[in-house]
């Protein structure tokens, strides 16, 4: 059986581990944020390969699955997984576009909403609802006057922050899990100095 103090190593290697994918993840959003054409790019053919690979996947399972009722629902939905994969590979430039437009519109509806919403309402948080509706139609506004220019750096920068983000939450993850652990393993120390 292993002992507490093995345990620890393990669990320590582990949230290591844990930490420097963070910090691979930061360095990775940081470049991207450099460069965010290409995290634009970039995140389009691997948005392309995930619906590629997820519709071979349930096209696999849609095939084992024949008989069933959902036979022909799941080779639809994994045909148009497929050929949506294709079109995004193919065409990386045109799907950020139509993406970035998109995402513009989000933008731009969840601000009004929010707008709307927080002076209907008048709830405890008017300001900061008002504020975000505010910031939200504002970036909608500014991705769709500059689009379909905007499209080069939108969703890059977009794939950056994400990466950037759960880079930092990987890093506390991993700092914050190897203090707690030396915290537990020095305490469990002196109780087996006592057996």
């Amino acid at each position: 059986m292993a002992g507490p103090t093995t345990e620890g190593k393990k669990l320590n290697r582990s949230f290591g581990g844990l930490a420097l994918l963070g910090i691979l993840l930061v360095i990775a959003g940081l470049v991207g944020l450099v460069y965010t054409g290409v995290a634009t790019l970039t995140s389009m053919i691997l948005f392309g390969w995930l619906l590629l690979i997820g519709g071979l996947a349930g096209l696999l399972h849609a095939i084992q699955a024949r008989g069933t009722p959902y036979f022909w629902l799941g080779v639809v939905v994994a045909a148009l997984n497929i050929a949506a994969g294709v079109v995004v590979i193919r065409h990386p430039h045109g799907t950020a576009e139509a993406l970035t437009m998109f995402a513009a519109l989000l933008f731009l509806t969840g601000g009004v909403f929010r707008l709307v919403g927080s002076v209907v309402v008048r709830g405890p948080q008017f300001g900061w609802t008002l504020l975000q509706g505010a910031f939200g139609l504002l970036l909608g506004l500014l991705v769709l006057f500059d689009w379909p220019h905007s499209s080069l750096y939108v969703l890059g920068c977009f794939f950056s922050l994400a990466l950037l983000f759960d880079g930092l939450g990987l890093i506390s993850i991993g700092i914050g899990g190897r203090r707690i652990v030396s915290l537990v393993t020095d305490q469990m120390a002196p109780e087996e100095d006592e057996k």
